[in-house]
């Protein structure tokens, strides 16, 4: 009998330096370092850099990308023309799918398939992802589109872009946490279908609108929002633990719980955790919080011992509603994160490329023979 490894989970099929999980333990690293020291310590900025170049850089290096990146902020105003010509009321990931392919369309470089052509449009993608889902939130909500500034870090004029005011450094410095927690996770579902795509040797815009693709799928992307449904649903903390209770004995999926990989908290939950706790608490925002505590509590007491913990997306929503974001929005806010995983792992794998292409158990007919239409019952 042929084992098959339904999702391809533990299927290996590639080497990578970029990022290391250990599922059972709680561990993600990038390049070897902890995503706790990361989120501590670093910037988006650099953390894409390092992504792209599989290095630490140097603060010139640094300088030089981030320099890189505010002067490519600006999108066509062909591309600003399509997003304000959207219908209303489309999902902003649908949007963002269009947008990127479009992106492509006006990029002389797009067909350049080289390593040097690829890194290149990584920077301009990882630059331009802000102001697309920012023009897109502003575009479909009837508002002016909002131009980049060029003062301020990657996070703080994403914020800016989306609300036309300018963050406080905290709150700039909150969503740059977010982003940097976001950015790369190994071979999850739209890492793998871009490098999947990539492995075709298509183009680079073709790589990430698969991505995206992949990512709005409510498995993958989708779970933060979802959990904001089910906080709302919930309503106030008192109904909490009869909320959580009924859905356990019902086996009801909680989203924002469980992790593939995780058999263990989630180390970008921890991290999430504390930030929700300190926003909720300075903000008088704390209904959400404490919802979110009593469910964790009674998940992890009823479920912990069968390795079901909070994964990252079960905190990253009440930290994005905090800062005034629209639920239809995390999801490609995930994508304005983990827009640098997918580069910087389609410019590894297909320095080595070799065409994946997976097989199936057949199940089906055998010496079956074609009947004509007149003879079938």
């Amino acid at each position: 009998m042929t084992e098959i490894a339904k999702g391809l989970e533990g299927v290996l099929f590639t080497e990578s330096k970029l990022t290391f999980i250990n599922g059972s333990e709680g561990i993600l690293t990038h390049l070897g370092i902890p995503i706790q020291e990361w989120a501590e310590n670093s910037t988006f900025e650099e953390l894409s850099l390092a992504l792209l170049d599989a290095k630490l850089p140097s603060a010139a290096e640094l300088a030089a990308f981030d320099a890189e990146l505010k002067a490519n902020r600006a999108v066509p105003d062909a591309l600003l023309d399509v997003i304000r010509a959207m219908p209303r009321g489309v999902h902003p990931m649908q949007a963002l799918r269009t947008a990127a392919s479009y992106l492509g369309l006006l990029d002389p470089q797009s067909e350049d398939t080289s390593e040097a052509a690829r890194r290149a449009i990584s920077v301009r993608m990882i630059a331009q992802f802000a102001t697309i889902i920012a023009a897109i939130n502003r575009a479909q909500e009837g508002q002016d589109i909002v131009a980049p500034r060029m003062d301020l870090n990657h996070a703080g004029n994403f914020l800016y872009m989306l609300t036309g005011k300018e963050p406080t450094p905290e709150q700039s410095r909150l969503f740059d946490i977010a982003l940097v927690l976001h950015a790369d996770h190994g071979m999850n579902a739209s890492t793998f279908t871009a490098i999947a795509t990539a492995s075709t040797l298509s183009d680079m815009y073709s790589c990430v609108t698969s991505a995206i693709g992949a990512l709005k799928g409510p498995l993958h992307g989708g779970a933060n929002e979802a959990v904001m449904d089910m906080l709302d649903e919930v309503g106030t903390p008192d109904k909490a633990e009869a909320y959580i209770t009924d859905k356990l004995d019902h086996k009801v999926k909680i989203m924002g719980v469980g992790h593939r990989v995780y058999k263990y908290f989630d180390p970008r939950s921890r991290v999430l955790r504390d930030y929700a706790e300190h926003v909720a608490n300075k903000e008088g925002k704390s209904n959400y919080y404490q919802i979110l505590e009593t469910i964790e509590k009674i998940v992890v007491d009823r479920m912990g011992a069968k390795g079901i913990y909070p994964n990252v997306d079960f905190y990253s929503g009440t930290v994005y509603s905090d800062l005034g974001i629209r639920k239809e929005y995390f999801t490609p806010i995930f994508a304005l994160a983990r827009i640098s995983g997918w580069c910087a792992s389609v410019i590894e794998y297909t320095r080595d490329n070799r065409l994946l292409r997976p097989d199936a158990v057949y199940t089906g007919a055998k010496d079956a023979h074609y009947v004509p239409m007149k003879d079938r019952q």
